[in-house]
């Protein structure tokens, strides 16, 4: 059974191998976009940047100001879930953009790092819930003869801090 920290571990670890979330924001009409997540750094520990279009809905309703939003990740393994809530801020810092900019950004903005349409945005992350999956071929195999599933699911959750 993981332990709360165990699967804030995790998490960091998926989203910095796994990159792809979907994310919005809390006041808008509900819906969600895939955004690729980049981590600053080593560390595991927020803010969570995206390169984004100036033109999108999300960064039309943010203009200039903070606004809580979350992002959802689904490990590519299927593995590991998490919803984490937090804010959401244009933050077209420079130096940010030089350490985060690769080949794959690149390719999205015609006019490199200088694009008018190039955004960033920086995720400052500030609760979560975080599941492991429990679905096993194990699991499977009890629910068939009958075991209560929810003993598998007991302590595969935590909800934390991410600030």
């Amino acid at each position: 059974m993981p332990t709360p920290a165990e699967l804030t571990q995790s998490f960091w670890t998926h989203l910095r191998s796994d990159m792809t979330v979907m994310a919005g924001l809390s006041a808008e009409d509900g819906h969600m976009r895939p955004l690729t997540a980049q981590l600053d750094g080593e560390g595991d520990h927020g803010p969570v940047w995206f390169f984004t279009a100036k033109d999108t809905d999300m960064v039309e309703a943010l203009g200039a100001e903070s606004k809580k939003g979350s992002i959802t990740l689904t490990s590519k393994s299927h593995d590991l879930f998490a919803c984490v809530h937090g804010t959401f801020v244009v933050d077209n810092d420079r130096a940010v953009i030089d350490r985060l900019w690769n080949r794959w950004v690149a390719a999205w903005y015609e006019e490199g790092k200088d694009d008018p349409k190039l955004v960033l945005l920086r995720f400052d992350p500030q609760k979560a819930e975080i599941w492991e999956n429990a679905t096993t071929l194990w699991a499977g195999i009890k629910l068939m003869m009958g075991a209560d599933p929810k003993e598998d699911y007991e302590g595969k959750v935590a909800k934390v801090a991410l600030r």
